[in-house]
């Protein structure tokens, strides 16, 4: 119950309360850009410090090999489990979503380790740049088998191979388009470049930035929660139109991906920190990315269902409930 009386965690319940309610109360859309690209880089900057006193040892392998593994197993139990039950395009727009991360969702369980005394390795900060994009090209890979098959079906035999030709072509442009925006993702780059900023510049470069990139981190993370607290509030309605069947696939699935991911913290030997920022990257799904990406990728899915789904239930759940929790399993299998 401790997690809930955190005045970042409050001000996220001040916000949702807000929205709930029809308040004007808003955080201009630039202020909370700025408060998006503050956190990446802090975030950033102290993985980076870390990593620079740790450097890199089995155990940080071992952390980033169990973050490649979720990144893959996340988005196949995600389809396989809704391809019969939702459409085959919406099925891989929402495993495309439960299979990435989320950031915020990770910066907030970061803080909240460090507050209990658990500061976990640098490299997980890398760990949440290998986990987004995999995801993303299954969904696109699945969405163009998925075209390939309906346009061979519709197509009369002379034409097949011309058909499956522009199908692969499609593919390729597509997937390579992906990769090429992953890797020069705003975001990304911009984690990345403050990680290797304070690998580099070290213990000299942590004093100097602490002012920066510590003392003001919970500050701008309880203003920065604040604006996701309203955001959630305006997705309430998309999640409460979702069929009953994707609600409790909300519910479910980030709690199931936490326990395989804690699973394999067990068979990796992770530090307990470690294991429990892994499981808070394997049960949170991308609200940001995710949409921007589908809406271009697979038009033929439902954005309300794969959005609304994750903005509106289980980001709120893994911060309200998910972050303790998973923090508690982690600390008592391998505290």
């Amino acid at each position: 119950m401790n997690a809930l009386f955190d005045p970042a965690i409050l001000f996220f319940v001040f916000g949702l309360f807000a929205g709930l309610v029809k308040s004007d109360l808003e955080i201009p859309a630039p202020i909370a850009r700025f408060l998006s690209l503050y956190l990446l880089m802090a975030l950033g900057l102290k993985g980076g410090f870390a990593l620079a006193e740790s450097g890199l040892t089995m155990a940080v392998m071992a952390s980033l090999i169990g973050a490649v593994l979720m990144a893959l197993i996340a988005p196949a139990i995600g389809y396989l489990a809704l391809r019969n039950r939702v459409s085959r395009y919406d099925a891989a727009a929402i495993a495309a979503s439960y299979g990435s991360v989320s950031a915020v969702t990770f910066l907030t369980a970061a803080q909240y380790l460090e507050d209990f005394g658990m500061p976990a390795g640098g490299h997980m900060a890398v760990a949440l740049v290998l986990m987004e994009s995999p995801a993303i090209l299954v969904a696109v890979l699945i969405a163009n088998a998925l075209r390939a098959a309906g346009t061979v079906s519709s197509t009369v035999a002379g034409g097949l191979a011309a058909a499956e030709s522009l199908a692969n072509r499609s593919a390729g442009q597509q997937i390579g388009k992906i990769i090429h925006e992953s890797l020069t993702n705003g975001s990304h780059m911009l984690l990345i470049g403050a990680l290797l900023v304070g690998i580099v510049s070290g213990d000299s470069g942590k004093a100097v930035m602490q002012p920066f990139s510590i003392d003001l981190f919970k500050g701008m993370l309880a203003f920065f929660l604040l604006d996701m607290g309203l955001t959630v509030a305006r997705n309430f309605g998309d999640a409460r139109r979702a069929p009953p069947l994707l609600m409790v696939y909300a519910v479910i699935a980030p709690l199931l991906h936490a326990s395989i991911a804690l699973g394999l913290a067990l068979m990796l030997r992770l530090a307990a920190a470690d294991a429990a920022l892994l499981m808070v990257l394997s049960a949170s799904a991308s609200y940001i990315v995710v949409p921007a990406v589908m809406r271009q990728a697979i038009p033929e899915a439902n954005p309300a269902l794969y959005c609304g789904l994750s903005l509106g239930i289980t980001f709120p759940l893994n911060l309200l409930v998910g972050i303790p929790l998973y923090s508690w399993a982690a600390r008592w299998l391998l505290g």
